[in-house]
């Protein structure tokens, strides 16, 4: 029987995450390091180092990684790599630790201690550079923009050793899972072709769609499920996991799909975020990964297949994780189902295009929802959180009202 595909750069996965004594020994000593808190996308990259998500990397990116990553998709050793991966701290706490000096990784939210770092490098870099590399735009509208421009002007680069899930595993449970266990996962059930779905949104009748074509021609789909920092306005991980469950639970054939979430926060970098995602998924071990309509995109930044293309201009062999790339899908009335532009000959009038953004909207507003646009146990769902936070900014209303008297 086929395996799956092999940890990206080839060798064996690579979790920087210690545990028993060797956890409890560096925690003691760090706790009497430098301590330098890191922002919540750094936060997630750092367990996914911890986890094995970035193999191969050890540690967070020097000036030659960076520069060959922004304007080459490659590391300084030549392998492929399409989005920075790095730490920043502002000139004053940049002055303040030594090129060799170990620090303590802290989480910004709670101060908990979640790795330690050797400071092999200190460099300054081009963030509009970066920016226009990575996300085609400068605008500071763009959130993955916003957050490097803000970022602190100096990158700190070395190996890491982590000490911490960062709180994922005991917020999300079985939901949160590592490569290794993703791996053993496809392995019990006899899976080698594995799609990956990524998703910041809850699953509706397209997404559906996509799943499915992918199960006609994989072993399984993984829906994995983004856990960290989103933009104002998506809808938390627990109310999509939910309702993604209850998806899967009542319109997928049992054991062709898994559900599992990973740490990350979105840049929402369009194209190459989609490269990112195929990286990292074949960690995972996906063999392919489902790309859709406007892949880790936000507002009108890339164009709706720039994520398609992308994949046809790296080099062959760059990834084993290959693209699923699926057309416009949306419900033909004609038809009378989920159809795609390659397989549907009607005209536009005939067509309900399938959105989040749209369906997110109707959601916000209490507007009705059609049957072809999402399944009702996951309306259900949706609409149950809305109408929760629809109460809640009632109150703040109404308490703000009594506070202005």
């Amino acid at each position: 029987m086929p395996g799956l595909v092999s940890p990206h750069g080839g060798g064996a996965l690579k979790p920087l995450l210690l545990e028993g004594a060797s956890r409890g020994e560096e925690v003691l000593r760090a706790g009497s390091l430098p301590r330098v808190r890191i922002t919540s996308r750094e936060k997630g990259d750092l367990i996914m180092l911890g986890i094995g998500g970035f193999t191969p990397l050890d540690g967070f990116m020097t000036h030659g990684d960076w520069e060959r990553v922004c304007d080459g998709m490659k590391l300084a050793s030549g392998l492929f790599w399409p989005i920075p991966i790095t730490l920043s701290v502002d000139k004053g706490t940049a002055d303040s630790i030594a090129t060799g000096s170990e620090i303590a990784l802290i989480d910004a939210d709670d101060d908990a201690i979640l790795a330690t770092m050797r400071v092999t490098e200190k460099y300054l870099i081009d963030r509009s550079h970066e920016c226009m590399m990575v996300f085609r735009t400068t605008d500071l509208e763009h959130p993955g923009v916003k957050m490097v421009m803000e970022q602190g002007e100096v990158n700190l680069a070395g190996p890491v050793k982590v000490l911490s899930t960062g709180g994922f595993p005991e917020k999300y449970g079985r939901l949160f899972m590592t490569p290794a266990e993703t791996r053993a996962l496809f392995e019990s059930l006899g899976w080698s072709r594995v799609a990956a779905f990524q998703t910041r949104n809850p699953m509706h009748r397209s997404h559906e769609y996509l799943a499915k074509v992918a199960i006609e021609v994989c072993d399984g789909v993984l829906i994995h499920s983004l856990l960290g920092a989103l933009k104002p306005g998506d809808i938390p991980a627990d109310v999509r996991t939910r309702a993604i469950a209850t998806l899967i639970e009542h319109y997928f054939v049992p054991n062709t799909v898994a559900q599992a979430g990973y740490p990350l926060d979105m840049r929402y970098a369009g194209p190459r975020e989609a490269l990112l995602h195929a990286l990292f998924r074949q960690n995972y071990g996906c063999s392919h990964l489902i790309v859709g309509r406007d892949h880790a995109g936000v507002g009108n930044y890339y164009g709706p297949f720039d994520a398609h293309r992308i994949f046809d201009e790296i080099p062959a062999g760059a990834l084993e994780t290959q693209p699923l790339k699926i057309d416009w899908t949306f419900w033909c009335y004609q038809c009378g189902g989920m159809a795609s532009a390659r397989t549907c000959p009607h005209e536009e009038k005939d067509r309900l295009l399938v959105s989040g953004t749209k369906l997110r909207k109707w959601l916000s507003e209490g507007s009705p929802v059609p049957a072809e646009f999402s399944r009702p146990e996951v309306l259900e769902i949706l609409r149950e959180y809305y109408a929760g936070l629809a109460a809640h900014e009632k109150v703040e209303v109404k308490l703000a009202g009594h506070s202005a008297r």
